[in-house]
């Protein structure tokens, strides 16, 4: 080979390696400079999470969280739903935060729409989803506060704790972890979070009137109030519109009150709480 080529050759070797060595170094002095010191009892936490990368805390997934409970005194230990209580409570001495009561929650669906007989005001034939439908007029169903029923919940559970069943989704309380994701995601709010050990739960959320409720539900809630005069408890009012309960206050007072709510309501709204089979008695109840 010409020699003339070789030297050629070998100074842009030696060029292209002063330049890497420069750059190199001054990454390194960068690199050096800017860090970030990382917090030990960031991994710490991470390691006791469930590492299910839900989304459920509001945070970008586990490590996200992690970050935010270590380093932000506001952001409470409890919010590693798929890890219960005994995570709470781990997090919570490793970050000296103070822990409250803690309960498990698992979703609930307020809707009768199967067993009310709910009517199609129109045949969708759009995009396969809740939230989609609900851009169409606010859905197919004559009650504007139902259950859709396309199963946006169902596909978007990170723990296949929803399955749709006659129409409606059905929550295996098995499996749910109370994370709210579907709730989240349930453009008709028909999802509600309720404690595991819930007494009573309202199988409607409906916020219209009893004349326009009858009118499209045989089974919806008719606002007659007659639960709230009946509660003992005062565990239930009407809140934006729609009938809540207190599960707080509920529990606190404690079965002495015979569920007297359910027993006064006339369209048997009001249920005491049966965890995952209330979906399939309601779709039983309605044949």
């Amino acid at each position: 080979m010409d020699p003339a080529l070789i030297k050629l050759a070998l100074g842009g070797l030696a060029l292209l390696g002063c330049i890497g060595l420069f750059f190199g170094i001054g990454l390194a002095l960068a690199a050096h400079k800017f860090a970030v010191e990382a917090n030990p009892k960031v991994e710490e936490v991470l390691e006791v999470l469930a590492g299910a990368q839900c989304g459920g805390c509001g945070y970008a997934g586990c490590e996200g969280y992690a970050e935010a409970v270590v380093n932000d005194p506001d952001v409470p230990p409890n919010l590693c739903f798929p890890g219960k209580a005994a995570v709470a409570e781990a997090v919570a001495e490793m970050t000296g935060k103070k822990l409250g009561s803690v309960e498990n929650m698992v979703a609930f669906l307020r809707c009768a729409r199967v067993e009310g007989k709910v009517s199609e005001k129109y045949r969708y034939i759009g995009h396969g989803s809740c939230s989609g439908a609900n851009l169409a007029f606010g859905g197919p169903q004559s009650c504007l506060f139902a259950c859709i029923g396309l199963g946006e919940c169902a596909k978007n559970c990170p723990f296949s704790a929803i399955a749709m069943v006659g129409g409606l989704p059905r929550i295996d309380t098995g499996l749910c972890v109370g994370c709210g994701v579907c709730v989240k995601i349930c453009p008709k709010s028909s999802l509600e979070l309720i404690p595991a050990k819930a007494r009573v739960v309202v199988h409607c959320s409906t916020r219209g009137s009893g004349k326009m409720v009858k009118e499209v539900c045989d089974a919806g809630c008719i606002s007659c109030r007659m639960c709230i005069k009946a509660c003992p408890a005062g565990a239930i009012a009407v809140d934006n519109d729609v009938l809540v309960i207190d599960h707080g206050k509920c529990a606190g007072y404690g079965p002495g009150c015979g569920e007297v709510c359910a027993e006064k309501c006339p369209r048997k709204i009001l249920r005491r709480y049966a965890s995952s089979s209330a979906t399939e008695s309601l779709v039983k109840a309605a044949g």
